[in-house]
């Protein structure tokens, strides 16, 4: 174990036990520090955090989210023993443990609600994907911002790109040709949905807005995404 932190995979995710006598400040910092020397392994991780008894007010408890958000990861639960954390994680919306979703209030119950959809679980990055970086999610990613070239995302699910995709992008990776990829401004090196694979035409097309590729008659084609 590190002198701040300590970092493992779990099933739910990577699992982050912070030392609870360590000063906060040095201690998110030295965290900070590592998660972008490993950049390419924690990407679009989601993130248990254990505090133990350490009180954790709201405002260093979204210092810390906002810290991994900022690297493309999702903080998605946070372990403790102490009240002041648990009432800051769920003010927050987030889960006090690892398995159990956080109640929410009894105005705010749903238990009436009758969903007629299901939906699969994937990955957020708020923030611009430069040359290097490399995304996986084994449901669906959304990209708020560009993918540049030499970036690579790849999703079991769809991929969509709120900005410009202009790196590499494989959806259905295990086989899933009915996989889209989404993106307001479509100039990407490589597409791949499923098995089917396309490079990115040398003569600029016309745009026509936001645009989705898709696999049709066992090719992909772009079309207007409407």
């Amino acid at each position: 174990m590190q002198d701040t932190f300590a970092i493992k995979g779990v099933k739910d995710g990577l699992l982050i036990t912070l030392n609870p006598v360590e000063e906060w400040n040095r201690m998110t910092a030295s965290l900070a520090a590592h998660l972008d020397e490993q950049s390419r392994f924690f990407a679009g991780a989601r993130i248990i955090v254990d505090v133990g008894e350490r009180p954790v007010p709201k405002a260093e408890l979204a210092s810390l989210k906002a810290l991994l958000d900022r690297r493309g990861l999702v903080l998605w639960a946070v372990l403790s023993e102490s009240v002041t954390t648990i009432d800051a994680t769920i003010a927050l919306d987030l889960r006090t443990d690892a398995g159990t979703a956080v109640p929410r209030p009894v105005d705010e119950q749903l238990d009436s609600f009758d969903s007629e959809e299901s939906g699969v679980e994937g990955v957020m990055i708020r923030r611009t994907l430069r040359s290097g970086r490399t995304v996986h999610s084994t449901g669906h990613v959304v990209i708020y911002g560009d993918v540049n070239p030499g970036a690579e995302v790849t999703a079991v699910g769809d991929i969509v790109v709120w900005g410009r995709l202009r790196g590499n992008a494989h959806a259905g990776v295990q086989g899933d040709e009915t996989a889209v990829i989404c993106a307001l401004d479509m100039i990407p090196t490589q597409l791949r949905i499923a098995d089917y694979i396309v490079t990115s035409p040398a003569e600029k097309r016309s745009k026509l807005g936001p645009e989705v590729a898709l696999v049709r008659d066992n090719q992909i084609i772009v079309e207007t995404w409407k």
